[in-house]
């Protein structure tokens, strides 16, 4: 499972993240795959959150509970993007348990990218279209 995805970054479980059943809560999940995403593309010098002209807002997602988490624990989180348009993406996210080799849940993200002051789609270009490109799925590249 862990081959179809095209990186892999670390999440810690926060203590807070339990609910009284004594695992992560399943809106939590939610919250591990906009960090993924997001901390890939800052890190990538491809989005700004603060200032940029560009952002990216979350318009459909979507969660497959396999297992459950818990704090604490690391999470290894597979990004992979399985559809590059002219202004929206779709993330694939899969969470791992440290070594793992099957998923404990199993996501998807869509981003459309609009104007930051008009909120209007724009096109992904530049950096941001370079770092989605690289994260592409083998099976989906041109």
């Amino acid at each position: 499972m862990r081959e179809r995805y095209s990186v892999f970054r670390e999440v810690s479980t926060r203590w807070m993240d339990n609910d009284v059943y004594g695992h992560v809560n399943n809106v939590v999940y939610y919250s591990y795959f906009d960090t993924v995403i997001n901390a890939h593309l800052i890190a990538a010098g491809a989005l700004e959150p603060r200032e940029g002209g560009v952002i990216g807002l979350c318009v459909e997602s979507g969660c497959r509970y396999h297992a459950p988490l818990s704090f604490p624990e690391v999470i290894e989180a597979g990004l992979v993007v399985a559809r590059l348009g002219t202004s929206s993406v779709r993330y694939e996210v899969g969470l791992f348990r440290r070594g793992d080799e099957a998923p404990a849940a199993e996501g998807y993200f869509v981003h459309v990218f609009v104007d930051r002051a008009t909120r209007r789609p724009t096109p992904i270009a530049g950096s941001l279209r370079a770092a989605l490109s690289a994260l592409v799925a083998a099976s989906e590249a041109p």
